[in-house]
């Protein structure tokens, strides 16, 4: 019943939008698109069926429909309609995002995501604060590599680090505060300050680059990125293992049984195999390319060279890369969410609304208004469980609005609101992908886990306004 409510409702909230009259200003084939991607939008914050499966269906409706032009005011002939509802599939930015999940399918195929991780426990773990800087040390390794903190904290961190805590009688039924609860929020909280620090950190990060480009035709590339969240990262990053050891204290200090066991798994493991070695190489060609090379070679010809190698070298089969669903899954589901986006500004939705906004905020300053449009796009995250819905419905409508503004600076706005998009999914527990994993393993009480998340949101915001605002704007 409840699986039918959810395939239900995105089909009613589309039908109503489009019997309801279009605003003045906006035709009738726009508003049919609205109101078809509305419901698409819908769709994926329930999550009825697959959230690739939504966006194909939002595109082949349009597509069939013909209601997004090539050429503004003209109908579009079905050449043209098929043509647009594929553009997602071509776009580079789609690709690097495939590439990026074929380096974390390297990582796990060669064990040198377990390595590090186990590595830095032995090093670091003596201490339940060391132990929790060894954590965010190892997502802070992997991040700029692996764009799914799915897969980099859910699947990397989370399976080395539950097996921590039950060495000191800390279980989710017996004294989960013992250890667990800590080491398990830290790893949450880290993961999302690293999502926000490196274009690649987060895959819903390349699709907003991606999205700022079609909308904003400003291009942020990987260093201009990493540069601009650097002073406001450094900072959260270091502060949140203490903060959390603070905020949220374990009630065990010490965890010296820690090291012993991450080294019993590194005896266990033997020594560094040449497929790890190739896929460390190729991780940090990878980085020094997206650097250093960005005036030459296209990022993603940079990161599907690298899948090439990988390849040929066998640190993945080429039977690895097809069966890895994850990554063709989330190919398809971008690859429409970028053509949906781009609809909204082809029929001429995003200027109408623009102008509409951008009529109620006369009077602020600009100032004002660039914190104010950070503040809405951060809180309204409460009403999406997906960092990728989050981007794909209001990231092109707050882009607009603020081009609207003559007197912003959208390179600012832009970086701005992008640079958000980590942090904000530590508010709650399905803010981003790997929060079910960290509120499933019952470490963390569900009411303590919603206080946390309000807290550490808070934390986390002010930061970001206080030290990254300034730093975005004197850079221009």
């Amino acid at each position: 019943m409840q699986r039918s409510i959810k395939l239900l409702a995105p089909v009613l909230l589309g039908l109503i939008i489009w019997l309801l009259p279009a605003p003045q200003g906006l035709s009738s084939a726009t508003w049919t698109y609205f109101a078809v991607f509305a419901a698409v939008v819908l769709g994926l914050v329930l999550e009825p069926v697959a959230p690739a499966l939504i966006g194909l269906i939002g595109v082949t409706l349009a597509t069939v429909l013909r209601i997004v032009p090539m050429t503004p005011g003209k109908l579009p002939s079905a050449g043209e309609a098929i043509k647009w509802g594929l553009s997602g599939f071509s776009n580079g930015t789609v690709w690097l995002i495939f590439a990026a999940f074929m380096f974390a399918l390297g990582y796990e195929k060669t064990g040198l995501g377990k390595r590090l991780g186990l590595t830095l426990i032995k090093r670091m773990g003596k201490k339940t604060l060391g132990l929790g800087y060894a954590v965010a040390l190892a997502d802070l390794i992997l991040a700029p590599f692996m764009p799914s903190n799915t897969a980099r904290s859910g699947g990397t961190i989370f399976p080395i680090i539950k097996n921590i805590p039950p060495l000191y009688g800390s279980t989710p039924e017996n004294n989960p505060r013992g250890l667990g609860a800590y080491i398990m929020w830290t790893a949450l909280a880290t993961t999302c300050v690293t999502s926000s620090m490196f274009l690649t950190g987060l895959a819903p990060n390349v699709l907003a680059q991606s999205l700022v480009e079609k909308t904003a035709h400003i291009q942020l590339g990987w260093s201009q990125w990493f540069i601009s969240v650097l002073p406001v990262g450094a900072i959260l990053f270091l502060a949140t293992p203490l903060l959390t050891y603070l905020i949220y204290p374990p009630t065990q200090k010490t965890s010296e049984n820690a090291p012993i066991w991450a080294g019993e798994e590194l005896r266990k493991l033997g020594p560094i195999t040449g497929r790890e070695i190739t896929m460390g190489l190729l991780a940090v060609a990878a980085l020094l390319g997206w650097i250093f090379l960005k005036s030459s070679i296209n990022s993603t010809t940079v990161a599907l060279a690298a899948v090439c190698v990988m390849a040929l070298t066998k640190v993945v089969t080429w039977d690895d890369i097809i069966r890895y669903k994850q990554a063709w899954n989330v190919l398809a589901w971008f690859a429409t969410l970028v053509t949906m986006a781009d609809g909204l500004k082809r029929t001429g939705f995003l200027k109408w609304f623009a102008e509409a906004a951008a009529a109620h905020m006369q009077g602020f300053s600009p100032t004002a208004m660039m914190i104010g449009l950070v503040i809405l796009f951060f809180v309204s995250h409460y009403m999406f469980a997906s960092v990728t819905a989050h981007v794909a419905a209001l990231l092109p409508v707050m882009l607009a609005t603020a081009m609207a503004v003559p007197a912003l600076n959208m390179q600012v706005v832009s970086m701005l609101l992008c640079g958000s998009l980590g942090i904000m999914g530590i508010i709650s527990p399905y803010g981003t992908g790997p929060s079910p994993l960290y509120f499933g393993s019952g470490y963390i009480k569900s009411r303590e886990f919603w206080l946390l998340g309000l807290v550490f949101g808070a934390i986390f915001l002010g930061v970001y306004l206080l030290v990254g605002f300034p730093w975005i704007l004197m850079r221009g």
